[in-house]
């Protein structure tokens, strides 16, 4: 438990943190170890989720330097209420050492594009899972509802932002300015994914680590307008059509993808690994 706290002690220089959470890697880490996934409490209510349309140019003069265009912005917009239940949230994204347990157990044959070969990665036990499918995601939530008999899902859009931003409405997870020691993005210069809640300073308030960085996170929805809003006919439409959403950012795209309100998705190929984590409406 040394070692694991070690990972997420924001005191603990990052190189420092890596290697704690490498030698967990191939030792066992106690933190994903055990038929129960680590869950944050959510309290629901009727949240605002979106961007208010008057902060789109703000935004956009923000990230310009990377890139950012305005459409992409627009997709947040308009700012709206959402009644939400209460709910618990993946503490972590889902594991390669997690998924791996998944496709022994049913067989499932895609495996995850960032596995070398196909292979099993060993030394990155405790790295998100990145490189499948929302078809995967949807998979693995009811392989483990099945072997857990607890009703296991993926967050809503809604959810996995008002968690990732809280009360306070966050601008990133850690607050509202971007900080590149609080998340595994281009900027940090990892440029690899990482062992989870490595970046212990960009926790969402809720608790739960790596809302921001190391991998994108698939959710239960697909992208449709907000009301009122903008149809977005970005790059994603044009390639995919319909695509499931994505959040969070990523240890390959800028801090902008981290922002809580960003919504992104999956270009095929292997520039785009995404993951998920877990959600449920009832207490482990």
């Amino acid at each position: 438990m040394e070692l694991a706290a070690r990972v997420e002690d924001p005191e603990v220089p990052m190189p420092d943190r890596l290697s704690a959470g490498g030698i967990l890697a191939l030792t066992g880490d106690p933190r994903i170890h055990g038929d129960t996934p680590a869950v944050c409490f959510v309290a629901g209510g009727t949240v605002r989720i979106g961007l208010p349309t008057s902060s789109v140019d703000t935004v956009v003069a923000s990230w310009k330097h990377v890139g950012v265009v305005r459409s992409w912005i627009e997709k947040e917009t308009p700012e709206h209420p959402v009644a939400l239940a209460d709910f618990w949230i993946g503490r972590y994204p889902v594991t390669n050492e997690e998924y791996r347990d998944f496709l022994d157990s049913t067989g499932h044959t895609a495996r995850p594009s960032t596995w070398y070969l196909g292979a099993y990665p060993y030394d990155r036990a405790n790295h998100p899972v990145a490189g499948v499918t929302p078809e995967d995601a949807d998979a693995y939530v009811a392989w483990l509802t099945d072997r857990t008999g607890h009703p296991w899902r993926l967050p809503t859009e809604a959810e996995w932002e008002h968690a990732a931003k809280g009360p306070e409405h966050r601008e990133f997870p850690w607050g509202d300015a971007f900080d590149p020691e609080a998340a595994n993005t281009r900027e940090t210069g990892v440029h690899t994914t990482t062992p989870v809640g490595s970046f212990p300073a960009g926790r969402a308030p809720c608790g739960a680590h790596d809302m921001g960085g190391n991998v994108e996170e698939y959710v239960a929805d697909t992208y449709v307008p907000y009301p009122g809003g903008p149809y977005v006919a970005d790059h994603l439409v044009e390639t995919m059509g319909a695509y499931r959403i994505a959040r969070g950012g990523s240890f390959c795209r800028f801090g902008d993808l981290t922002r809580t309100r960003r919504r992104h998705g999956a270009f095929p190929g292997p520039l785009y690994p995404v993951g998920f984590r877990l959600a449920t409406s009832e207490k482990p």
